[in-house]
């Protein structure tokens, strides 16, 4: 089957591009993702080592230059490589400034679901979810003598 992206990129809404710029460059970083593209309206994020044509997730003022507003049941989760990463997105996001929308834990979806939920300075809901196991949980234990 060949790789499909269901996405060219997700954008959420600031009113304050600098203050964005710290929340999410603090935020996105356990994760992988860096800055790729800083513009006056806007800043984008994608995978370190990125190379295709514009990054996966923007911060933008809104185009209608009326203030950013956080939709109401939509939220942007970003794919952790492992809980620890949930765990430094979470803290990383309350020591910027975010709110805390749900610690981080094991969620109900299926049985390794770990996630975290926080909002950023303008309202938007954000996630950082692993579902890989716990690799405690998988080792078998040592052999006792």
């Amino acid at each position: 089957m060949p790789d499909v992206q269901v996405f060219s990129h997700i954008t959420v809404g600031s009113d304050d591009i600098a203050q964005a710029a710290i929340f999410y460059d603090a935020v996105l970083a356990p994760l992988g993702l860096g800055r790729y593209r800083t513009f006056k309206i806007g800043i984008g994020y994608a995978p370190i080592g990125f190379d295709g044509i514009e990054p996966p997730f923007w911060v933008l003022r809104p185009f209608d230059r009326a203030p950013a507003r956080a939709g109401n049941g939509c939220h942007v989760a970003f794919l952790a490589p492992d809980r620890a990463a949930v765990d430094a997105f979470h803290a990383a996001a309350l020591a910027a400034g975010g709110t805390d929308e749900g610690a981080p834990g094991l969620r109900r979806y299926h049985r390794d679901y770990y996630g975290a939920y926080v909002r950023d300075r303008d309202g938007n809901k954000l996630q950082a979810v692993c579902h890989a196991p716990d690799p405690a949980e998988s080792r078998p234990e040592a052999n006792r003598s």
